[in-house]
């Protein structure tokens, strides 16, 4: 009994001294919460699009095992405790992103992931010939900047048509439209280099197929997946070597 009692006044002591999570062997790390917070369009907004209301933001906090096995153990609950902010939606503009920081009360430590230009490009700048765009690249530049979290992640635009001109939709000679994409992404790329990290959709998106989209122009399952795909190592790299983000 007296072995007992002196065990149990040991334990006592070293969980008042050194904390308890420390005897039960989790980190100070592994029980800070990280919020992953969404902006932007339907690359990030893209739950109603498949059966399963599956986005990338979900995918990177949670894997969802069962549709995506490939990526079991591969997501921010399996290096710590985490959460979403989904505040992107389908049909942003650049215009549209103050409105999605209104109420704004950021959490410590914190992601953010951006993907926007997509529905700009749709209405009117595919056609752009110099100012669209560069009024473009200013109103994102000033949203990210103002921005009160770090690190940022902004992804560049994809190409639906997998750089094929049969599967031109737009209306617009292809030419055209992908000297625009790219004068879009250039900027998009400028302004990630200056605030955050690059993710290029883009680049990733034409090594796909026709099954990573539904709806012409929006990420199916697959392609919600493929977004995922793209911004994980850039999230978990900044996870796995930072007891802080940001």
């Amino acid at each position: 009994m007296v072995t007992l009692r002196t065990t149990r006044r040991r334990f006592m002591q070293a969980a008042g001294g050194a904390g308890l999570l420390t005897i039960l062997g989790c980190s100070p790390q592994e029980q800070t919460m990280v919020t992953l917070y969404t902006f932007g369009d339907s690359i990030l907004d893209c739950g109603h699009y498949n059966q399963f209301g599956v986005h990338p933001g979900q995918l990177l906090v949670q894997n969802d095992d069962r549709l995506f096995p490939e990526f079991k153990g591969q997501d921010l609950t399996s290096r710590r405790s985490a959460r979403l902010e989904h505040r992107a939606q389908d049909g942003a503009t650049v215009e549209n992103l103050p409105s999605q920081i209104k109420g704004l009360q950021v959490e410590e430590p914190a992601i953010a992931i951006i993907t926007v230009g997509g529905n700009d490009l749709l209405r009117g700048l595919i056609r752009d010939t110099g100012p669209g765009i560069t009024a473009f690249a200013s109103a994102l530049d000033a949203f990210v900047q103002q921005l009160p979290i770090r690190p940022i992640f902004l992804g560049s635009v994809y190409d639906p048509t997998l750089g094929d001109d049969s599967r031109n939709f737009s209306g617009v000679d292809p030419a055209i439209a992908r000297q625009n994409l790219q004068r879009m992404n250039t900027s998009i790329q400028e302004i990630a280099n200056r605030y955050g990290q690059f993710v290029d959709l883009h680049a990733h998106f034409l090594k796909g197929d026709p099954s990573w989209f539904t709806a012409t122009i929006e990420p199916s399952l697959q392609g919600a997946s493929e977004v995922r795909r793209a911004f994980l190592p850039y999230v978990m790299h900044n996870i796995d070597n930072s007891s802080h983000p940001g």
